[in-house]
């Protein structure tokens, strides 16, 4: 069935007198809009045009050019070249650079120069030109693009600013960083008769401070303390920890010596401090050396949970010296700490590292399957290098690490314990 035309009406399928209006008015600003000639939308662009010959003279400039140099189109069209409105500096570039590149390409973009205003000011710009050629392919003139870089030199000039200020405060957080360190770990190690010893600290990011701390220090009755740890986490957070471990052991060790014990004060110390909602803990190994006669000493070690000690006898034997049931400091109430004794005779050596040695990634085929260099690795290496003397020692693992580059991802800390082999030992 047919539907009438008032039907029609009635729902509204036929526009209305008031859309009719509406389209008209929309209509009509369109038709204004495209009323702007071409030359009026060339003159008041809002980018900058300029047409020159091949040799360069200004052919053609709109106002909006104009306008921002300060310019009357007389002083430019026929009398300057492109290269006129171009700082010393400019002119050079546009004569080695941009000049040869447009021959070449036909067209250069996005080119950043500075033109000379009327009044001596300088313009930032970007530049781009593309080469007219006619119908026989031959080059009539070049037309360039201008637009104004004011807004976009002054952005890059505060990021250069910012920047220049970011590294200032980063050179400034790195010698902060490097005074800390520095009071984590004693100046020089004290002389032991009868003993060589050496140490060394690898620092893994000069941006942060490092969790790995040792000592070597007197006690009374002619013995002496050490030991060698590694604090959880980087930055002030883990150096307060250091800083709190290295005096706790100290003091500790002055009241009792006997590395469990001293072990045990530290774990409680830190498990009273960080026992909330940011728990801190570290690995390490307390030792007592003591004179044992001969010439030898002995060595009494605890660790809490810190990597074994690698021992390299004077026959050319070397193997990780276990350290049972120690359990990481500061974790438990009450952490079971072990310790074990062992008799460092003359041409043997005890070394001890934390674990950014044996966690490093590296490309030799010793590697473990994970990528990293492992116990295994270091302990070949151990292996190899015995018998040797601490110094000795240390600076092979220095070298070692050397070669990882990159691939040493936390601090490492080695400290080495040797006893000199004397001239009679050397004979047998």
């Amino acid at each position: 069935m047919m539907c009438s035309t008032d039907d029609d009406e009635r729902r509204g399928d036929t526009p209305s007198e008031g859309d009719v209006t509406d389209d008209q008015a929309v209509s009509s600003l369109f038709s204004a809009l495209l009323e702007d000639s071409a030359e009026d939308l060339y003159e008041h662009a809002p980018c900058g045009y300029l047409s020159t010959l091949l040799d360069g003279r200004i052919a053609k400039v709109n106002t909006t050019l104009l306008t921002w140099l300060g310019y009357d189109r007389s002083d430019l069209v026929g009398r300057k070249t492109f290269a006129d409105l171009l700082t010393v500096g400019g002119r050079l570039y546009h004569e080695t650079h941009f000049a040869p590149l447009l021959r070449m390409q036909g067209e250069i973009n996005g080119i950043a120069l500075e033109l000379k205003a009327a009044d001596g000011s300088r313009l930032p710009v970007l530049v781009t030109s593309t080469v007219r050629t006619g119908s026989d392919g031959q080059p009539l003139l070049i037309r360039t693009t201008v637009f104004d870089a004011r807004d976009r030199r002054a952005y890059e000039t505060e990021l250069l600013r910012a920047r220049q200020e970011s590294e200032r405060e980063r050179e400034r957080l790195k010698r902060l960083n490097a005074a800390l360190q520095k009071t984590l770990l004693p100046p020089n190690l004290v002389n032991v008769p009868g003993l060589d010893v050496a140490a060394y600290y690898h620092i893994a990011s000069v941006d942060e401070v490092g969790g790995d701390f040792y000592d070597l220090f007197p006690l009374s009755a002619g013995a002496w303390g050490f030991f060698l740890g590694d604090v959880c986490g980087k930055g002030a957070a883990a150096a307060a920890v250091t800083s709190l471990a290295r005096y706790t052991l100290r003091a500790a060790a002055v009241y009792d010596p006997d590395p469990v014990t001293v072990l045990a004060n530290l774990n409680t110390v830190l498990n009273h401090e960080y026992n909330g909602h940011d728990p801190r803990f570290c690995t390490v190994i307390f030792g007592l050396l003591t004179p044992d006669g001969e010439g030898s000493f002995r060595v009494t070690m605890a660790s809490g949970g810190h990597p074994p000690a690698l021992l390299m006898r004077a026959d050319g034997r070397a193997d990780y010296l276990p350290t049972p049931g120690g359990q990481l400091i500061g974790v438990l109430p009450d952490a079971h700490i072990a310790a074990t004794t062992v008799r460092l005779e003359p041409g043997d050596t005890l070394l001890l590292h934390t674990d950014g040695l044996t966690e490093a990634h590296a490309v030799a085929a010793s590697a473990a399957d994970d990528g990293r260099y492992g116990d295994d690795a270091l302990l070949r290496f151990a292996e190899a290098l015995a018998p040797t003397n601490a110094r000795d020692a240390v600076a092979a693992i220095q070298k070692l690490l050397a070669t990882f580059g990159a691939g040493v991802e936390d601090d490492t800390a080695v400290l080495a314990f040797n006893v000199p082999r004397t001239t009679r030992d050397a004979q047998t």
